[in-house]
C-alpha cells in the first residue's frame, strides 16, 4: 500500500479533502489550527492510505504542531505528496510549495479555492504552472468535490520525483554542498539546516562534524549580510513572482469584497466584542428557551415513563431479583437517562457553534479578543483553543499547541478547563429548569462569561509570578466568509454530539453503575438505607467544608466527588441519590437547593477540578507531574473562593 503525505498551509481545505479523498470525517472549521496532530485514512477505491498533516506556512517549526510535519518529513515512510494550495492566496502558498519541491519526492499539487481566486479576478493557466515546477496541477473545490475525480486520477499514475531545483547564488550553494559533503545529508536537509530548523538541527547534533557545520552557517550568513532563512525567503518569493506573471492572469478585482465590508464591523475596535457576546446570548437563548428545553421536555417524558415503566414491567415479567430491579431502573436508566434528556439542547448548541466555525467568524472573534488577551499575558490565538473547548477542554487543550511559546502555550492549558464544556451543560440545564426558567440564557451565559473571565485572571497572574518575562506576536488566518454547506454543518454537529452521547453510553453508564453500587452498599453490607452507604458517609464526612457556600448536603458533595469522572456524572449521581424519576429531579432540587445556592453550585461545577480525561490530556502536553498536579489543585482553590464571594454577595443583595 502507497502512502501519499497531505500538506499545505492552515485553512486551505487540507481536511475537507481528506475526508471526501478517504471518506471519513475530521473535524474541519473555516478557521487556521484545526488539525493540530497527523491523521491517516484510506483512500477510498484506491491501494493507498493518505496522512492529513498540521498545516503549516514553512517546515521550519515555531511551534509544537508544526514540527510533527517536519519530523513527519524525516522519520515518516511515504511514497508521495499532495500539496493543497489556496488558489486566492497562491503566492503566500508557493514558499511551502517550493520546500516540498526540493525534498525530492513525488509531488502533486491541488490548487483549492478556484472558486475563490475567480471572483477575485485570477484566471490559472494550469498547464504552464505544471511544465514551470515539473509537477501535475489540478484545480479544485474541496468543499463541493469539483475536481475531486481529476486529482483521483492523478494520484493513481506512476509520479516521478520533480526535477527542481532553485539557484540560491554562489554563497548560498557553496553552503549547501559543503553541508551535504560533510553530513552526508540531502539537499533539501542542508537548506533546512542553514536555514535553521530547530528540528533538523537536532537530528544533526550526533554527527562529529557539527561544529563545523555551525561554523559555515555563519560564515555564509555573514557573506549574505543576512540570515540564510531571509535569504531563501527572497530567492523563493522572486521565483514565485516571476511564474505568477507567466500563469496567472489577473482580471479586474473588487477594491472591497464582502468579505472586507462584514470585517469592517464585526472586528471593530468597539463593536467587536459586543458583537459576539450579543451572538453568544442569542445563541444560548435558542439553545436554553426556545428550541433546546421544548425538545429535552418531550425526551424526559420518554425516559421518566415510557422506559421506565417499560423497564419495570419486562423486569417483573422475568421475575428479575430486587438488586437486578434497581440496579437497571435507580441505577442504569436514572443515570445515564438523567444525562440523555439534555442531548436535544447540546445538540442545538453544537449547530450553531459548527454554524460560526464554518462561516469563518471563530477567526474573527480570535482578533476581537486580542486587545483584551495581551493585557492579561496571552494574545488572540489562544482565545482559539479556548473556543474549541466549548465543545470539549480535551481537543481545546491539544490545540494548544499551535501557540508558539511555551510559556504561554502551558498558560493557555492550565486555564482551558475554566471554559464550559458540553459536559457541564446538563448540570446548568437542571438547575435552570428548576429555579430559572425566566431568565436562563442569561444565567447560563453568565457560567461561560465567567469562565473566560476568571481564565483571563488568572493568565494575569500566571503572567507576573510563575510564568513571566514573555512577549509574543499575534498573527491569525483570517479567511473569507462562507455560506456553511448543510451536509458539512450537519457532520461537524453531529460529530461533536456523537461523543457526548457515546461517552453517556461509556463513562457515564460505567459511572452510574459504581455510584448506584456505593449508594446500595455500606459498612453494614448491600441493600443498605442510602444515608448508611459508602456514598453518602463520604459525602458526609467532606460536607462541613461546603457550608459556607450553602450547600452542605452529602448528596450535593458526593455529586461533586463523582463529577471529577466526567462533569455529566454530576446529574448521573444526583438522578440516583435522590431516587426520583428524570422528570421529578428539577422539583426535587427545590427541597435541598435555593436560587442561590443552585447557582453558587453551578459556579463551583464550572470552576472545580477538571474530569479525569482533561487530567490526562493535561499530563501529556505538558509533559510534567508537577505542572498537571498544579491543573488539578489550583482549580479548587479558585471554585471555593469564587463560590464562596457569590453566596456571600448573594446574601448581601437580599437572594437566598
Amino acid at each position: 500500500m502507497s502512502t501519499i503525505a497531505l500538506l499545505g498551509n492552515p485553512n486551505t481545505g487540507k481536511t475537507s479533502l481528506f475526508n471526501i479523498l478517504t471518506d471519513s470525517y475530521e473535524y474541519v472549521g473555516n478557521w487556521s489550527g484545526v488539525t493540530v496532530e497527523k491523521k491517516v485514512g484510506s483512500i477510498k477505491k484506491q491501494n493507498s492510505q493518505l496522512v492529513d498533516l498540521p498545516g503549516v506556512y514553512d517546515f521550519t517549526p515555531l511551534s509544537s504542531d508544526e514540527a510533527v510535519v517536519t519530523n513527519f518529513l524525516l522519520t515518516g515512510e511515504f511514497n508521495s505528496m499532495l500539496n493543497i494550495v489556496d488558489a486566492s492566496q497562491f503566492e503566500r502558498s508557493m514558499h511551502l510549495t517550493i520546500q516540498a519541491l526540493e525534498y525530492g519526492k513525488p509531488l502533486v499539487i491541488g490548487l483549492n479555492m478556484i472558486d475563490v481566486a475567480e471572483k477575485r479576478g485570477l484566471t490559472f493557466n494550469l498547464e504552464k504552472l505544471s511544465k514551470s515546477l515539473h509537477i501535475p496541477v489540478s484545480a479544485i473545490i474541496a468543499r463541493n468535490g469539483k475536481g475531486i475525480n481529476e486529482l483521483l486520477s492523478t494520484l493513481k499514475q506512476d509520479l516521478k520525483a520533480p526535477l527542481f531545483q532553485l539557484n540560491y547564488g554562489e554563497t548560498a550553494e557553496q553552503a549547501i554542498h559543503m553541508i551535504q559533503t560533510k553530513a552526508d545529508v540531502s539537499r533539501w536537509i542542508a537548506i533546512q539546516f542553514l536555514a535553521e530548523n530547530s528540528v533538523i538541527e537536532s537530528t544533526l547534533k550526533e554527527k562529529m562534524s557539527y561544529p563545523e557545520l555551525l561554523e559555515l552557517r555563519k560564515a555564509a550568513a555573514q557573506n549574505l549580510a543576512k540570515p540564510l532563512s531571509e535569504h531563501f525567503f527572497d530567492v523563493r518569493t522572486a521565483f514565485i513572482e516571476r511564474i505568477s506573471k507567466e500563469c496567472i492572469v489577473k482580471g479586474s478585482e473588487t477594491p472591497l469584497t464582502f468579505t472586507d465590508r462584514i470585517d469592517r464591523i464585526v472586528t471593530h475596535k468597539w463593536l467587536g466584542l459586543p458583537i459576539f457576546l450579543g451572538l453568544m446570548y442569542l445563541i444560548f437563548n435558542i439553545t436554553f428557551t426556545w428550541i433546546g428545553v421544548p425538545l429535552s421536555d418531550k425526551l424526559d417524558g420518554f425516559f421518566g415513563g415510557t422506559l421506565s415503566k417499560g423497564a419495570e414491567s419486562l423486569l417483573n415479567a422475568a421475575g428479575a431479583a430486587p438488586f437486578i430491579h434497581d440496579l437497571i431502573v435507580d441505577g442504569i436508566i436514572a443515570g445515564v437517562g438523567g444525562v440523555l434528556v439534555f442531548v436535544p439542547q447540546i445538540f442545538v448548541l453544537f449547530f450553531f457553534i459548527s454554524l460560526l466555525e464554518d462561516s469563518g467568524y471563530m477567526a474573527r472573534i480570535a482578533v476581537v479578543m486580542d486587545r483584551i488577551m495581551e493585557f492579561f499575558g496571552l494574545n488572540g490565538k489562544a482565545f482559539i483553543p479556548m473556543i474549541i473547548s466549548f465543545g470539549c477542554n480535551v481537543p481545546g487543550i491539544m490545540a494548544a499547541r499551535t501557540i508558539e511559546q511555551r510559556k504561554e502555550r502551558l498558560m493557555t492549558i492550565l486555564v482551558n478547563p475554566f471554559m464550559s464544556c458540553s459536559a457541564r451543560l446538563p448540570v446548568y440545564a437542571l438547575f435552570v429548569g428548576a429555579f430559572f426558567v425566566q431568565n436562563g440564557a442569561a444565567v447560563v451565559f453568565s457560567m461561560y462569561l465567567l469562565g473566560i473571565i476568571l481564565a483571563l485572571v488568572v493568565t494575569k497572574i500566571l503572567s507576573v509570578t510563575l510564568l513571566k518575562d514573555e512577549q509574543s506576536t499575534f498573527i491569525v488566518e483570517l479567511p473569507p466568509y462562507r455560506v456553511p454547506q448543510a451536509k458539512t454543518l450537519w457532520r461537524s454537529t453531529w460529530e461533536k454530539g456523537r461523543n457526548f452521547v457515546r461517552k453517556a453510553g461509556t463513562v457515564i453508564l460505567a459511572g452510574s453503575v459504581f455510584i448506584w453500587l456505593s449508594s446500595y452498599a455500606g459498612p453494614g453490607g448491600f441493600g443498605v438505607d442510602m444515608e448508611n452507604s459508602f456514598m453518602a458517609i463520604i459525602g458526609a464526612a467532606i460536607a462541613p467544608l461546603f457550608i459556607p457556600l450553602g450547600f452542605a448536603t452529602w448528596q450535593a458533595v458526593a455529586s461533586l466527588i463523582t463529577g471529577f469522572l466526567a462533569k455529566e456524572v454530576v446529574v448521573s449521581t444526583m438522578s440516583i441519590i435522590y431516587k426520583v424519576q428524570e422528570g421529578q429531579l428539577g422539583d426535587t432540587m427545590k427541597t435541598f437547593f435555593t436560587p442561590l445556592t443552585a447557582y453558587t453550585f453551578m459556579v463551583f461545577v464550572l470552576l472545580y477540578v477538571p474530569c479525569l480525561a482533561t487530567v490526562a490530556v493535561i499530563r501529556r502536553e505538558t509533559g510534567s507531574l508537577k505542572w498537571t498536579a498544579f491543573a488539578v489543585a489550583y482549580p479548587l482553590v479558585v471554585a471555593y473562593l469564587v463560590a464562596l464571594l457569590v453566596h456571600t454577595v448573594g446574601k448581601i443583595l437580599g437572594f437566598s
